[in-house]
């Protein structure tokens, strides 16, 4: 069957827009891990030459997205039980302290933007739309630590932010962990906004952690080989 084509991408059309296009692919479950990325066909269903697909391709491998294999090209990069622990092992001890920095510093706009998120995230819960909880989730950490005027650990926060995305979704879907989520966030914030800044430093290496732990139970179950798996 030959993929449906969109209409051709405006005067946006670059890299960027296609790395967009090709994140969402990911983060959706549309391309899954492993699984070989057809530059023709995304070139193809974008309306685009293959040129903004390359360049879109190198950024998502920089991102920990995609990865280059011999005789296979870009495929979509699936992160091990053990790269996921990593992952969020990193997060957990990277986050906090930009957060112990940032939360002083935070303004009165930054904190309208963090309720417009957690508002926004609310409404996106009850309406199921899984896509936008990943994307609110990152926008609601990068503006927790938007002032802690520490560029390379945030690029470092914002590339494992991007790299868990499908995986804190799927830790809030199959684990349940919407409402705990949807309640720590607006903890983290209002402590934020008290003064409380150690609480909020508490809560939010707390909750990195509990994601991480339900996760990799998760993963580790559904990895684990059924009982009688390869009898005859």
């Amino acid at each position: 069957m030959s993929p449906s084509r969109k209409q051709p991408l405006s005067r946006r059309t670059t890299s960027t827009t296609a790395a967009d296009e090709i994140r969402k692919k990911i983060f959706d479950g549309e391309l899954r891990d492993g699984q070989p990325i057809r530059q023709d066909i995304l070139a193809a269903e974008l309306g685009i030459s293959r040129t903004p697909i390359r360049e879109a391709l190198v950024q998502l491998e920089a991102e920990g997205l995609v990865r280059s294999e011999p005789h296979k090209g870009a495929v979509v990069a699936g992160l091990s039980p053990t790269e996921i622990e990593e992952t969020f092992e990193l997060r957990e001890l990277l986050e906090p302290m930009l957060l112990k920095t940032s939360a002083p510093r935070l303004t009165e706009e930054d904190f309208a933007e963090l309720a417009s998120i957690l508002k926004e995230y609310s409404g996106e819960l009850r309406t199921r739309n899984v896509r936008r909880w990943g994307e609110l989730n990152t926008a609601f950490h990068a503006t927790l630590y938007a002032r802690a005027d520490r560029p390379q650990t945030q690029a470092m926060v914002a590339r494992l932010l991007n790299s868990s995305d499908r995986y804190t979704r799927l830790q809030l879907v199959m684990t349940k962990g919407l409402r705990r989520a949807e309640a720590e966030h607006a903890l983290i914030v209002d402590y934020c906004r008290k003064g409380q800044f150690d609480q909020a430093v508490d809560l939010l290496r707390a909750h990195i952690h509990h994601v991480k732990t339900e996760l990799m139970r998760y993963v580790t179950k559904a990895n684990k080989p059924k009982a009688g798996a390869g009898r005859k």
